[in-house]
């Protein structure tokens, strides 16, 4: 698998883009949120991959960040997604922007996206949405960035005592993040016990 590509930028006509590295020019296909972090023709610069292996074709996709590439991915296990429509999604919104649309079950502004019918609307809706949580406590592509430091460890804490990672994050936004790790915890426990 290629993970990931540094070399230098030849050649850029979205969506299709040429790395040069060691002599060897890869084509890929990268979403426009990609293009618009790429250097000039001739600079250097270092893509994230993702290797697709056809009966008919192997193609590659690049990314400029892990979040992008890890919601790519994400948007691939969804039935009736290919790479077409993952790329068109990754350009037609942010990852921030498709996050809300899922939670928010906004059918309308996914199908503006090109190539996303209703009913590819409606299962992103279904499938993503418990995904989508569980990149957030992974700490990439996320309507709501994931917490840190002690208020990381508690949500760790929470989800393993079988809280949803949304949970989790909603029931430390009750608490605060003073105190210790154990103090946020009891906290937590207590704010949803109330509800």
């Amino acid at each position: 698998m290629i993970g990931s590509l540094s070399g230098t930028l030849v050649q850029k006509a979205p969506p299709a883009l040429t790395v040069e590295v060691g002599g060897v020019g890869y084509e890929l296909e990268a979403p426009m949120s990609t293009f618009y972090n790429l250097p000039a023709v001739g600079q250097p610069v270092r893509l994230l991959t993702h290797l697709v292996v056809r009966e008919d074709a192997q193609l590659l996709y690049g990314f400029s960040s892990a979040d992008e590439r890890q919601l790519f991915r994400s948007l691939l296990r969804v039935s009736g997604v290919g790479p077409r429509i993952a790329l068109a999604i990754l350009s037609g919104s942010t990852a921030g922007a498709f996050a809300a649309s899922v939670h928010a079950a906004d059918v309308a502004s996914l199908t503006r996206i090109p190539g996303v019918g209703r009913k590819i609307a409606e299962r992103l809706i279904v499938e993503m949405r418990d995904r989508l949580s569980v990149i957030a406590a992974d700490g990439h592509a996320a309507s709501n960035p994931a917490p840190t430091g002690v208020a990381a460890e508690a949500h760790s804490a929470l989800v393993a005592l079988g809280y949803r990672p949304n949970e989790a994050t909603r029931l430390l936004k009750n608490v605060g993040a003073g105190g210790s790790v154990e103090e946020i915890i009891r906290g937590a426990l207590q704010s949803a016990a109330r509800e």
